[in-house]
This record gives C-alpha cells, sequence and structure tokens, in this order.
C-alpha cells in the first residue's frame, strides 16, 4: 500500500518517442492460461533448471489442472501482508493462512501474495512459494477454491522473472504481478525500449498471464507511460495492470484503449484487460474513470469498506460513495505514511494480529504504534458496522 504519486507522470518518465507507435492490435484471449513456449529459448525449463535457484524450483504444480480456469474479474484484489514470527521471523504460515481464508469470506475478488505488502524483497525463493502455497491450500479447504491468486514475480532479470513466474504457477499462483526492472535504468535502450523487451520476454515464455505492476515508488521513481502500457496490453499473455501511480487520467487512456477488445468470454465482469487502481484512496476516482476495481493493501485491514464502496458506486449512490471514500482516504492515509510498518501496527491493535515487519524494517515504538491505531480508528469502526 505503498507510497504513491499524488501528481501526473513527470515528463520524461518511459513517456517520449511513442508518438508513432504502431496501431493497437487485439488481445488474442484475455483470459488465457498458458503461453506458448519457445522450446529453443535461452529461458526454457533446462534452462531455468540449471540455474543457481534450481533447488528450490519445481515443475510440478499442486494446484494443476483440477480446477477450472481462474478468471480475472472486475472487483476488489488484496495484496496480501506476509506474517513473521516474532522472535525467530520465521514465516507464520498458521496466520498466512487465516488471514487468507478471513479476506476470502469478507468478499474480496482475489488476492495478491508476493506484493509490497507481502514483504516480497525480505524472502527468499523458497518462502515465497510457501507463501503462495499456504495461500492457495487455505483458499481450496475453505471452499474458494475459485479465487485467482497473483503473485509478484518482478526482478531485475529477464531470467529470474521468468523463473518466478514458473514457481508461481508450481506454487498454485494464477497470475504473475511484474514490476518493471530499474536498477540499471540509466543503460537501458531510449523510449522505454528495454522496458517493453523485457515485458514481452517474460510474457512470451511465462507459464501464466502477466499484470504489469506500475508503482514508480518501488522502481527509482520509473513511471510506465500509457503509450507503454498501452502497447504491452496488446500481448496475448498480458492481461491486466495494477496502477499505483495514482495517475487516474492514465488509467482513463488505458481503459479507453483497450475496453473495446473483447474475447467471446469477456463482460464487464471480466473485462479483456483488467485495469486496476493501485491504492484505496482512489477508488471512486478509478471507477468513474472507468478502471474495473482496486488492488489495494488497505483492504487488508478494512475488506469490507473497500468492498462497499465499489457497491455503492455501481449501484449509482454517488454521494454514498464519496462519503464513504473520505472515510477510506483518511484511514489509507495512514497505511501510505508508515507502509508496511503501520499496517502491521494497526492490524495488531483492531484485529489481535499482525506482528512486525521484517528487518531491517523497524518495529515501531509504543507512541508511533497508538499513532498508528487512532489513524485506522475511523475506518475500523466503518467495517465494523458493514
Amino acid at each position: 500500500m505503498s507510497p504513491h504519486s499524488d501528481a501526473p507522470s513527470p515528463a520524461g518518465s518511459f513517456t517520449q518517442g511513442f508518438h508513432g507507435l504502431s496501431s493497437f492490435r487485439p488481445i488474442a484471449n484475455s483470459n488465457l492460461r498458458v503461453s506458448s513456449s519457445n522450446t529453443n529459448s535461452i529461458y526454457s525449463d533446462s534452462a531455468l533448471n540449471d540455474s543457481q535457484y534450481s533447488s528450490s524450483y519445481s515443475t510440478t504444480s499442486m494446484d494443476a489442472d483440477d480446477h477450472p480456469p481462474r478468471l480475472l474479474k472486475a472487483g476488489v484484489y488484496v495484496p496480501t501482508v506476509c506474517f513473521f514470527d516474532p522472535v525467530t521471523e520465521d514465516l507464520d504460515t498458521q496466520t498466512i493462512a487465516t488471514h487468507a481464508v478471513r479476506l476470502a469470506k469478507a468478499g474480496v475478488t482475489g488476492l495478491t501474495t508476493q506484493g509490497s505488502n507481502g514483504e516480497a524483497v525480505h524472502l527468499t525463493h523458497s518462502e515465497r512459494q510457501t507463501v503462495t502455497a499456504t495461500t492457495r491450500s487455505a483458499l481450496n479447504a475453505a471452499g474458494f477454491s475459485h479465487m485467482p491468486i497473483l503473485v509478484g514475480c518482478g526482478t531485475q532479470s529477464v531470467r529470474e522473472t521468468i523463473q518466478y513466474c514458473h514457481e508461481a504457477k508450481a506454487s498454485g499462483g494464477d497470475f504473475a504481478l511484474v514490476l518493471p526492472p530499474s536498477y540499471y535504468a540509466p543503460l537501458f535502450s531510449p523510449s522505454a525500449a528495454s522496458v517493453i523487451e523485457f515485458f514481452t520476454a517474460v510474457a512470451d515464455q511465462s507459464p501464466i498471464p502477466l499484470v504489469i505492476y506500475n508503482y514508480p515508488g518501488a522502481v527509482s521513481g520509473m513511471d510506465l507511460s500509457s503509450d507503454v502500457i498501452i502497447q504491452l496490453a496488446a500481448h496475448p499473455n498480458i492481461v491486466g495492470v495494477k496502477l499505483t501511480c495514482g495517475n487516474t487520467g492514465k488509467l482513463n487512456r488505458i481503459v479507453a484503449a483497450t475496453k473495446d477488445v473483447k474475447s467471446n468470454s469477456a463482460s464487464r465482469e471480466t473485462p479483456p484487460f483488467l485495469v486496476l487502481g493501485g491504492s484505496a484512496d482512489f477508488t471512486l476516482q478509478s471507477l468513474v474513470g472507468g478502471g474495473h476495481g482496486i488492488l489495494a493493501g488497505l483492504a487488508n485491514i478494512a475488506p469490507k469498506s473497500c468492498i462497499e464502496l465499489v457497491r455503492l458506486y455501481k449501484a449509482g449512490q454517488l454521494n454514498e460513495a464519496q462519503k464513504m471514500q473520505e472515510i477510506v482516504a483518511r484511514g489509507d492515509w495512514t497505511a501510505i505514511q508508515g507502509g508496511i510498518v503501520s499496517t502491521k501496527a494497526g492490524m495488531e491493535s483492531w484485529l489481535g494480529y499482525g506482528g512486525y515487519a521484517r528487518s531491517p524494517l523497524p518495529r515501531p515504538t509504543a507512541d508511533q504504534s497508538s499513532k498508528w491505531k487512532e489513524g485506522f480508528r475511523e475506518l475500523v469502526a466503518l467495517e465494523k458496522s458493514l
């Protein structure tokens, strides 16, 4: 849930050189489950198995072929928090499972593991797989086998990102949420060519469809333009975008460019290219701009409030939706200011679980915990009323 930009995309942030883009190509099938692999590619399974991470990689999916395809429908998605033992910092799989089921019972549309709220950067390959597998098993056991799981798979190289995608599928994930690489951004080709090549190469080889994750705060300010995202949306294995940039004009342009490209099974509930706001504090604005919902960390604390806000808008109750948005935005400001630290502190105070982030992130002081608790008070009261 992280800090997003309150301003439009800055000039020069992957926006130049796209005035002559080729015309938008229809998306072959937004509900694609598996892309066709090039067996001669250096990113084939055999090459991946030779990597230094091969010991944590399995080609046998725990969730393969025993369920109908899970689709990306419009609604509220939650990037789930990862939980740790407060002393050892080992994964707390029991709480991971319990939290996933709590969110599912609240009525959310889907979950994300290994997002920013899931402290993906603090987890090993094997731990990432454990979190996703635990989440999938808990959902299945609780009667939510239909619920999709998006898995954060972005890293700095094409090779490792593809491997994360394979590991995500093997662990029960359905879609890969992918950040653009940024460490060597000054060396990239101009006009975002390197980034487009990155997403294309990953999408060509990933066994699960990709959702682009546009979050400038996590990638040294890199902000993909609407032109770049629209171009990437034409790839049959790229099926959505999460916009944590906060730029609703960008969201509107992307929706407008992709809304008329429909597969046979596409509908308002299952759009051909899913466009999600990346934070709860602009849920209503995202919906007005044509967005299909949100993927927002605040829903870890208040899933029903986020769902009700979307329902009010769809029911045409705009005054009520605006009032609720005000409460959600105030609560989200607490989460944005303190990031995962304040989110976990708020969960601990109001839900009785949450714990701490993994080091080196700090543990909040007593005064900070009190501050975060108070910041979420109004939102939690709303949540309890629903």
